[in-house]
């Protein structure tokens, strides 16, 4: 495959209008009525957000994954023009913003005077950022360089900015802040994804950076690993696995958390364990719980008690599970999630996921929060930046549910794509990010994408046309 044909090479430079003078409030509450099309009617002038798609998702049964995968198998995905039979309609930058979908663990942290109970939320959000995933087996849209993505919410106190800044490797760098100054939260994420004969790999390579103002506090940390099974016969799941070390580089403390892997008999399925320790190394706190439901945390001494206890009374679960057995040759059979996490006396319920909507499977898994992200609402168009996901042709299409003129729309993107690299390739012209600029993370010194502010104040002039 010669790079003419990779997936959504570079663009344009046209510019746009200026439109800095235009403001809109994306917050509002959710809906309680909803039109066919998804959309919700207007009361007391207050646009509530919408709880469906415009359109179900459609059928994947008359694609052949087979046909199209067995050519790739130990390829890296992101180089390769991939059907949009795979796809959900969201770009990769309107996925990352879910990670704040559970912002009120910042927030809750911003409130506590000890550095310890800070670690246990700021733990938890970073295990919450992950949750949306469980289910969401279809692939967002690659972003084309130069995309963006905002999204404001009053009602949650943050608004947050991200930016396509690389195509090859393929970056998407973010920054999210409070309304009131008390935090910002931002990182770079460069997504490698291998597919391996039954299974597609995700491998999140860049940093999470929260910073407390009040506190003066900086945490990093980087998401575990993803992989989707199943991808050529039987039931699509998805586990996380990796050990994850987050590190409060103004005190020295640090929580350890092991996403588990499913394992042999599927014991281990969606679980998380770790301990929060000082800068002595003594442990305060053991966290434990399920990456797909909630997290708990607990005093060491009575967390081990209670481990001791369990085994003394054992007995037969792990005969249990043998006798369901590991599934054929054929598919890696998901093992039976038969119980929610078990809370043990004692323990602190610091988060728990939030219920799906009823009619969830229907639209791609979604969240409450994945359906608004791609909503637009009344007047937001002569604010969005041009660059914006929400006015992406290809995206939009499938949303409403036309697949052919989704399918036409993303082919006439990356041939624009790569008109726009050949056409820079002859001038000698090196592409310029708008948002962010490449440097040094300023607490683990490897290299990262920085915000180099200014979005907001929504002078778009210059900006690509790249859709």
């Amino acid at each position: 495959m010669n790079s003419e044909e990779e997936f959504y090479d570079a663009e344009t430079g046209l510019e746009s209008d200026d439109s800095c003078e235009v403001s809109f409030k994306d917050a509002c509450v959710y809906a309680s009525k909803q039109t066919a099309n998804g959309k919700v009617p207007s009361e007391n002038g207050v646009w509530e957000r919408r709880t469906t798609l415009p359109a179900p998702m459609f059928s994947r049964n008359d694609f052949s994954v087979w046909g199209f995968l067995k050519k790739c198998i130990g390829m890296e995905l992101s180089k390769i023009t991939m059907p949009i039979v795979f796809n959900e309609p969201l770009s990769f930058l309107q996925r990352i913003t879910e990670y704040m979908e559970h912002t009120y663990l910042i927030h809750k942290a911003c409130t506590l005077s000890d550095s310890i109970e800070r670690m246990q939320f700021v733990a938890a959000f970073a295990v919450s950022a992950v949750a949306s995933q469980w289910d969401r087996t279809g692939k967002p849209f690659n972003p084309l360089l130069g995309e963006t993505f905002e999204l404001t919410r009053e009602d949650e106190g943050y608004r947050m900015i991200s930016e396509q800044v690389s195509h090859h490797p393929p970056i998407s760098a973010f920054y999210a802040e409070s309304l009131n100054q008390d935090f910002s939260f931002h990182g770079s994420i460069y997504p490698k994804l291998k597919f391996w004969g039954k299974s597609v790999e995700a491998e999140p390579k860049g940093t999470m950076t929260l910073e407390l103002s009040k506190h003066r506090e900086a945490y990093t940390w980087t998401n575990p690993m993803c992989c989707v099974h199943n991808v050529i016969l039987g039931k699509l799941w998805i586990e996380q696995y990796g050990t994850v070390e987050i590190v409060n580089h103004s005190t020295g403390d640090k929580c350890v958390l092991n996403f588990k892997p499913c394992g042999m008999f599927g014991k281990e399925l969606h679980r998380v364990e770790g301990h929060i320790q000082d800068k002595s190394k003594k442990k305060h706190w053991v966290m434990y719980g399920k990456w797909t439901e909630c997290m708990y945390s607990i005093e060491p001494k009575v967390y081990e008690a209670n481990k001791k206890a369990e085994k003394k009374s054992g007995g037969d679960s792990k005969k249990h599970k043998q006798d369901q057995g590991t599934g054929g040759e054929d598919a890696d059979e998901m093992p039976d999630v038969q119980e929610t996490v078990t809370m043990i006396p004692g323990s602190k319920l610091l988060w728990r996921v939030a219920p799906r909507p009823p009619q969830s499977t229907e639209m791609y898994n979604f969240t409450n929060f994945a359906m608004t992200l791609n909503e637009l609402e009344p007047g937001m168009t002569g604010v969005l930046a041009p660059t914006d996901c929400r006015l992406r042709p290809d995206i939009r299409a499938m949303e409403n549910g036309d697949i052919d003129s989704a399918s036409r729309e993303k082919e006439r993107l990356e041939e624009k794509q790569r008109a726009a690299r050949r056409e820079r390739a002859k001038d000698e012209e090196d592409w310029s990010t708008r948002w962010f600029q490449q440097g040094n993370n300023p607490y683990t010194g490897t290299a990262d994408w920085i915000y180099k502010s200014g979005y907001f104040d929504r002078r778009y002039s210059e900006l690509p046309d790249i859709y």
